[in-house]
Parts: C-alpha cells; sequence; structure tokens
C-alpha cells in the first residue's frame, strides 16, 4: 500500500477514430483497441497502490469496458486530445483530496499491475514526476505526478522530454523511468509486430486471433 492517496487516469480516444496508422479494416482497429483498453484497466485496477481509476472518453463502448473495471467513467464532451482529457480528470482528482496521479495510455497491452508498483517506488520526494518513456523514446507512456497540480501534462512531439523540463521548471524531482512492458506500445504495424514476435501472454494471443 501507498502513503499517499493515488489515482489512475485513462484518457481513450474514440475507438473508431483511433490507431489509424496500423491500416487495418475499422472492424479490426476497433477490437484491438478494446483488447489493449482491457488489458490495461484489468492490470491497472489489480494494482494495491491504485485506489481509483478514472476513465476519460466519448467512446460509450470505452466507458462501458471501464465499468466492467470498476473505474470512474468521465465523458469527454469535446474530445479536443489527451492533455484535455488529462485535465477533466486532474480536476476530478483534486476536488476528491487525491495526492498523485499516474497516467497511461489505452495502447500498452503488455502491462502488469507490478510494473505500477515498480513506478511508483521510483519516487523521490513529495513533490515528484515520474516518465516512462515509449521504446522509441518519442512520447510518455506513464506519467506519476504528485502533488496532483504539479504540473500540466504535454502529450504531442517528443512529450517525455517536455515532461521532464516542466518538471525542473516547476521545482519537482523528476526520473526517467525505462519499463519494459509499460514501453511497448502499441501505434503502427511495426508496433504490432515486434510485440507478437516475442509475446506469449494472453493479449498477445488475443492479438493474434483479431489479426488473422
Amino acid at each position: 500500500m501507498s502513503d499517499l492517496r493515488i489515482g489512475a487516469i485513462i484518457p481513450v480516444k474514440t475507438f473508431s477514430r483511433a490507431k489509424t496508422r496500423l491500416n487495418l479494416s475499422q472492424e479490426k482497429t476497433e477490437k484491438i483497441c478494446e483488447a489493449m483498453l482491457e488489458s490495461v484497466l484489468q492490470n491497472v485496477t489489480r494494482s494495491s497502490l491504485i485506489e481509483k481509476t478514472v476513465l476519460v472518453s466519448k467512446d460509450e463502448k470505452a466507458l462501458g469496458i471501464g465499468k466492467k473495471f470498476g473505474a470512474h467513467g468521465i465523458y469527454d464532451e469535446s474530445e479536443q486530445g489527451v492533455n484535455s482529457a488529462v485535465l477533466l480528470a486532474d480536476n476530478y482528482f483534486s476536488q476528491e483530496g487525491f495526492e498523485a496521479t499516474m497516467v497511461f495510455p489505452q495502447d500498452i497491452p503488455l502491462i502488469r499491475a507490478e510494473d505500477v508498483d515498480t513506478l511508483y517506488q521510483m519516487r523521490t520526494s513529495d513533490r515528484c514526476v515520474l516518465v516512462v518513456p515509449s521504446r522509441k523514446f518519442d512520447g510518455t507512456n506513464a506519467l506519476f505526478r504528485t502533488p496532483t497540480n504539479v504540473m500540466e501534462t504535454h502529450y504531442d512531439e517528443d512529450s517525455y522530454k517536455i515532461h521532464m523540463n516542466t518538471a525542473e521548471k516547476r521545482n519537482a524531482s523528476s526520473a526517467l523511468v525505462l519499463i519494459r512492458r509499460i514501453m511497448l506500445d502499441i501505434d503502427d504495424q511495426s508496433d504490432l509486430r515486434f510485440i507478437l514476435s516475442f509475446s506469449d501472454t494472453e493479449i498477445a494471443n488475443s492479438l493474434r486471433k483479431i489479426l488473422d
């Protein structure tokens, strides 16, 4: 257990508009998005560190999947992007008196509950930002922040560098944390091939079935 009240934030883009770089049929793309989200939710909510998970989306199916895992759903009416979605959850957690948050995308299907614990163990102070980059070092695949308002998010090009620099400007201790399963996200066909080439997990097998 943590000495902090930690909330998890999972922003989810409408499935029919997501993952266009996979170059698959809309049906297969949506099924992959659903399978990945289920895997992320299952493992994040399994962590004893996470008191509450908030899923932010305009997609009713995504909100329904969140409910299945006990996540609190926030309807993202405007769907203006990840930073806007995270801000909705930030406001919710601040009002609820939470002291820290972890942001996870929906496309890191290999994450395990113990990876959440590993990330938290890297906390160095009461004012701290931890960043897990993507394996290509072109994005942020997990972001830990305490207090919840220590900084806003910057999910765009080279977001992990911007997150690290912003933390420094806000006088927060920060660290780049390399957790392999969290670093493996799925954005395009090469990511899919990479994960399926070595992973024999339940989620990998589910993805194979969708692609067959």
